[in-house]
């Protein structure tokens, strides 16, 4: 005998609603163990691999790649042997201590206890985020989410790819030059079809992820990382009252003095890291701005903690990783927790936790090859700090004339958490450790 228990899309935190099906792991017949990741999915936040709590045989799956699930919605159905250990007890029984699953999500848990489960273990899985693939019996290294959902896409088998990457890796070059090769040669003699509006039978359904295109434009759906990105920015226009000031600064002597840290041995500094060590620096000294606003209770709350986030551009839109504790770490600190944030951030391994629950954010445009830009704050934070690209210029210095590294830094803030005098203190104490990061001794 055995008995069908319904596993639903688990509550993900950080106040998610739903999440989009990204790839199905199992099949339907196929036999789960307990805390075996089942689905793939995609949040605003981050991609995540879901494990179920329930060990059995899956008897149904709710919903295609691609489609939106809301919080609560039905995942699979899995028969679990009737009396079995297998996270087949009572759903409605709270777990005690030492009951729960080692993959337990918010939402949900297991409650058998696990010193008696018979646990069947599941073939080995790469680590979280990545998958590995074999061709024949040579083994492939682990393949970034980013890459696998670009091949999905587009119909490459990976199996069959090798990888130009360190030890075989596949990249996302190497992808984009398989479908290169197999893409078909453009037609020249038959003229192109008039374009029409989208049918009921060949519009998109919810597991097309591609645009769908009509006499009117093409439509992109605004989903996933992109559709939060959208709507925090709206949000941050309709709610912050906001204003913006600049400042050209010589940021030569700041170029030598990581030219100078690095050639001492030891971890590399990045720029972006002493662009952070300077925010944290002006943050004591103006904490107005690390500062956020409730209107509901009418209060500015002044934040104690300096939580800094940066943003990263990635195949999958703009991001805002989140150095916590940035106050407390050195420069070197920053450096290797930026880097390691940066990659998880580009490979799509984020957790939705690392996304959220900044202060302040750092916004290097400069990467662009842009000078400056007007920076839409971070909602609901009260300020960001642009920072343009460095160039040679003409620079008057030391009342000469010089050719200087020259950058400009835009300082966006919420005028309902100070006036333009802080404002402008800030920015200003940003641009003197710029050009002079001696000053950022005197709080050492």
């Amino acid at each position: 005998m055995t008995v069908v228990r319904e596993f639903t899309l688990p509550d993900l935190g950080e106040g998610l609603t739903g999440a989009e099906i990204v790839r199905w792991l199992v099949q339907v017949g196929e036999v789960v163990a307990v805390d075996q990741p089942v689905v793939e999915v995609e949040t605003a936040k981050a991609m995540v691999d879901v494990p179920c709590p329930y060990g059995g045989v899956v008897t149904a799956r709710y919903g295609e790649e691609g489609a939106e699930v809301p919080v609560g919605a039905p995942l699979i159905t899995v028969a679990v042997p009737e009396g079995s250990d297998d996270g087949a007890g009572p759903p409605d029984r709270p777990a005690t201590a030492g009951e729960e699953s080692g993959n337990v999500l918010v939402g949900y848990g297991t409650a058998a206890p696990a010193a008696r489960r018979r646990r069947v273990q599941p073939s080995p899985r790469p680590p979280h985020g990545t998958t590995a693939v074999r061709n024949g019996a040579e083994p492939i290294p682990v393949i970034s989410p980013l890459v696998r959902r670009l091949a999905r896409e587009h119909g490459v088998d990976l199996r069959q790819l090798r990888g130009s990457g360190p030890e075989g890796l596949i990249l996302r070059a190497d992808v984009e030059r398989a479908v290169a090769a197999t893409a078909p040669a453009p037609a020249t003699a038959a003229p192109a079809p008039a374009a029409t509006a989208p049918t009921a039978a060949t519009a998109p359904t919810a597991a097309g992820r591609a645009a769908a295109t009509g006499p009117e434009g093409e439509r992109i759906p605004l989903r996933g990382v992109r559709g939060a990105v959208a709507d925090k920015l709206a949000r941050s226009r309709r709610e912050i009252p906001d204003a913006t000031c600049w400042v050209d600064a010589d940021a030569t002597e700041l170029l030598a003095a990581r030219a100078a840290m690095n050639a001492a041995g030891g971890p590399k500094v990045s720029l972006l890291a002493l662009l952070a060590r300077i925010c944290t620096a002006a943050l004591a000294r103006f904490p107005e701005l690390n500062a956020r606003v409730d209107m509901d209770s009418r209060d500015i709350i002044r934040l104690p903690d300096v939580h800094l986030g940066f943003a990263a551009q990635t195949d999958r839109g703009l991001v805002v990783p989140v150095v916590r504790d940035a106050h407390k770490r050195s420069t070197e600190e920053l450096s290797e927790e930026i880097a390691r944030l940066t990659e998880a951030a580009r490979t799509g391994t984020l957790a939705p936790a690392q996304l959220t629950g900044g202060t302040f954010t750092l916004n290097n445009y400069g990467v662009f090859g842009v000078d400056g830009s007007t920076p839409i704050i971070n909602h609901p934070e009260a300020a960001m700090l642009g920072v343009g690209r460095i160039a040679a210029k003409p620079w008057v210095h030391q009342g000469e004339l010089a050719v200087r590294q020259v950058v400009q830094l835009s300082f966006t803030f919420d005028h309902r958490v100070c006036d333009g005098g802080t404002a402008g203190g800030f920015l200003r104490h940003v641009a003197d450790c710029v050009e002079r990061p001696m000053v950022l001794l005197r709080r050492l």
